[in-house]
């Protein structure tokens, strides 16, 4: 630092500098601001200065979130339209909500090894521990699966989607799913079912050209129904629980826009999907955590002492019908969000036909476990759980050619071995 730039910041004798340089600034001060016309002047240049720099922050700020953000950048685009990239004749590219997810993870890797174009959305939530979701992410991304972290209700990133990719179809598997949950949490479900299937099919219809759609509703609407095997054209007007209402509405929902803007739509009807990769909330899931830790297990039984059965549906039983759901779906009609003729609007169910009750549920388990459980048998609280479940799939055999082949105790089998292998057990090393 040269001596006279010193002599300017750190004066010898503070006191003589302030009185000295308050003179010389007053005089500046004086010549500059003597008429009100100069003052405007100064406060104009200061605005215009002031609002070119916040203009540059800004576009300096967007540029930013544009190149660093989770969605939106160069190397985030360039990784969409890889993983949509078709290779197969006839191929399809396909935006899949809920990737992450036990149906999802499932239905991705089977669209991707038959050569058809796969992006994934999830917003990897904590309903159960996001690990199990990140664990099928990185599962997916070793088949060049790639899944955007987002929210369906973020309209902003699904016109991105669209922009970026010409999506053929929409497999929507993103929900808020369990039925006792919606005691806790309801509002997650109106969020998830309601909110977000209406974000989606504003964003579909306006998509030109636009995709067909398939989607997940689910067996509960069936509610109270008692009428067995239950039908597609059976009442679906007694929801027991919010889960039930919230797909309830999003079929009323679906029929709206298949309606209105020419969307062509299908709603799936899945009947106690399980297997591996599966949910943590789900019973059999659940039973085989706690058998394996010692720890007893909750049965339920409904009135009179009668058993909960379930129409127990093994999960490559479901991918088939979900691929085969898309490949006949048939083409949405509209252009730019306006009708321009009839469109194709069903529902299936897809499940299994055998009915199974919870305690044999357990009693297979038992054996590919060859442990015992310790049974907790009590009656079934009013948290909107059904007695039963039993699907007609005649409808989804006719038109879809779906014919599940995996019985409980097979299917069981598969879920257990990869249960043990995933959480170490054939390792010697428990689940903590």
């Amino acid at each position: 630092m040269s001596s006279s730039l010193e002599d300017e910041l750190f004066p010898s004798t503070p006191g003589k500098f302030k009185i000295e340089r308050s003179h010389a600034m007053n005089r500046q001060f004086h010549r500059c601001f003597a008429s009100t016309s100069t003052m405007f002047l100064w406060a104009l240049f200061l605005i215009a200065l002031t609002a070119s720099y916040l203009s540059f922050q800004s576009f300096i700020d967007s540029s930013s979130r544009y190149f660093s953000a989770s969605w939106g950048g160069i190397q985030w685009e360039k990784q969409v339209r890889n993983s949509a990239q078709i290779h197969r004749s006839g191929g399809m590219s396909v935006l899949i909500t809920g990737a992450a997810g036990f149906v999802g993870s499932h239905v991705s890797l089977a669209l991707k090894k038959r050569g058809d174009g796969v992006v994934g959305i999830d917003n990897f939530n904590s309903y159960y521990d996001p690990s199990l979701k990140e664990a099928r992410r990185s599962l997916l991304k070793t088949h060049d699966i790639f899944i955007v972290e987002g929210d369906i209700n973020d309209n902003r990133l699904l016109d991105k989607l669209f922009d970026t990719v010409a999506f053929t179809h929409v497999m929507h598997l993103a929900a808020q799913a369990g039925v006792r949950y919606a005691m806790e949490n309801p509002h997650s479900y109106v969020h998830s079912n309601i909110a977000g299937l209406v974000t989606l099919l504003e964003v579909c219809k306006s998509a030109n050209p636009q995709p067909s759609i398939v989607w997940a509703s689910s067996s509960s609407v069936y509610g109270l129904n008692d009428n067995v095997p239950f039908s597609e054209l059976h009442r679906t007007d007694q929801p027991a629980s919010l889960y039930a209402a919230t797909k309830k509405a999003g079929e009323e929902i679906t029929h709206t826009y298949n309606h209105i803007y020419g969307l062509s739509i299908t709603g799936l009807r899945f009947f106690t999907v399980y297997g591996p990769w599966g949910r943590p909330d789900m019973a059999y899931f659940s039973f085989t955590r706690n058998i394996l830790q010692g720890k007893p297990i909750t049965i339920y039984r409904g009135k009179n002492g009668i058993d909960l059965a379930r129409d127990f549906t093994y999960i490559d039983d479901i991918v088939k019908g979900c691929l085969g759901s898309l490949d006949t779906s048939g083409k949405s009609t509209g252009s730019g969000g306006k009708k321009r003729g009839l469109a194709p609007y069903r529902i299936f169910n897809l499940g299994n036909t055998s009915p199974v009750t919870v305690p044999t549920l357990v009693n297979i388990l038992e054996r590919h476990l060859k442990t015992k459980a310790k049974k907790k048998v009590v009656d079934m609280p009013g948290n909107g759980d059904v007695p039963f479940t039993h699907a007609n799939i005649s409808s989804a055999g006719r038109e879809l050619g779906y014919k599940p082949t995996t019985n409980l105790q097979s299917g069981l089998n598969k879920f257990v071995r990869w249960y043990l292998s995933y959480y170490g057990y054939n390792r010697g090393k428990p689940v903590n």
